[in-house]
């Protein structure tokens, strides 16, 4: 199976958190944190849809100015979603800055954020420059089952966790995967191209089985054009499986709520990205600073049955030990 979604932790496992998250064969990105992103090169920031941010701490939302820098002067709409006081944290950034000149643009740079609670009370602001990036309230996103973003090929889910502060985790859920057996194109005569992207993209949209599906290609014998019915390619040429998962939960405090609701936000995941800033030794350090040792992180990835952990947001403390956090988690993750 080919992957929809390819993440990469622009920091390693020390440095800031900032997961990038590149669709295959889009022009398009997700992003969990906006820690420090000089290692991210611009092409691929610009790419950038959503940002999901778990909290504003600076290691988690410095990246913001970064954005800011790249994107003014283009037309481009950036959401960020993320937990309370996240419109303000973004406001305040915004209007650090004086924008006398930004009349002199042609282009609109809109930001679009949006806050997710616990208990309901949701909010959205947009920042505008053609507005000087003034705050402008506009109606609460309608968070059901805790989901961020619903499109036709995925969903974000959150959780509200504890940090000492509300402290968001995510979940990226792929609705269905959809592969092409190349074999049965060959068979059928029909050739790869731009088309499969629009069938599937039909499949996912849930179009009726009798929905025609237009497909032209170039050869050399000339131009060709046929139509055949949704139904029939969908059985001839692809096959669906489970689609890809991906939680990611940085930066809690280890106790009962929080591990229930880390759990149930993981279950299944094939790839669990959770911070393991601690060795078990340094646990009292890890429960005043609100933080998982690295066998808390591997037990509840354990517990949540995830095919894969990733354990990232090393602490400085720990500098050298890399290996040695690494290995306490995969211990526990494989219930040594």
């Amino acid at each position: 199976m080919t992957p929809l979604f390819h993440p990469h932790l622009i920091n390693g496992p020390c440095g800031d958190p900032a997961l990038y998250i590149d669709f295959l064969f889009q022009r398009r990105a997700l992003m969990f944190d906006l820690g420090e992103l000089s290692a991210l090169p611009p092409r691929r920031a610009l790419r950038l849809s959503d940002v999901f941010i778990s909290h504003a701490h600076m290691d988690h939302f410095i990246g913001f100015d970064t954005l800011l820098r790249l994107l003014l002067g283009r037309d481009a709409h950036l959401r960020l979603h993320g937990p309370p006081g996240l419109i303000e944290h973004a406001g305040h950034h915004l209007q650090g800055y004086t924008w006398n000149l930004l009349h002199n643009y042609t282009t609109e740079l809109v930001f679009e954020v949006s806050e997710f609670t616990a208990d309901g009370r949701h909010a959205r602001a947009r920042f505008r420059s053609g507005d000087n990036f003034r705050r402008q309230d506009v109606a609460p996103p309608a968070f059901a089952g805790g989901v961020l973003l619903d499109e036709p090929g995925f969903r974000i889910r959150a959780a509200q966790l504890d940090h000492g502060i509300p402290c968001l985790g995510f979940m990226l859920e792929e609705k269905t995967h959809i592969n092409v057996w190349r074999n049965r194109l060959d068979a059928l005569g029909l050739p790869t191209g731009p088309w499969l992207a629009h069938l599937k993209r039909l499949v996912r949209e849930e179009a009726t089985d009798d929905t025609p599906v237009e497909i032209a290609w170039h050869d050399r014998h000339g131009e060709h054009r046929r139509e055949l019915p949704l139904g029939y390619l969908r059985q001839e040429v692809l096959q669906e499986t489970r689609g890809q998962k991906i939680a990611y939960v940085t930066d809690v405090a280890f106790h009962e709520a929080n591990r229930r609701a880390i759990v149930a936000l993981a279950r299944g995941a094939d790839l669990f990205y959770i911070e393991a800033p601690f060795l078990d030794a340094a646990a009292p350090r890890a429960a005043a600073t609100a933080h998982l040792t690295a066998r808390q992180a591997g037990r509840l990835a354990r517990e949540a049955g995830v095919r894969r952990v990733i354990p990232f947001h090393f602490s400085p403390r720990h500098s050298g030990d890399e290996p040695v956090l690494e290995a306490e988690v995969l211990a526990a993750f494989d219930g040594y």
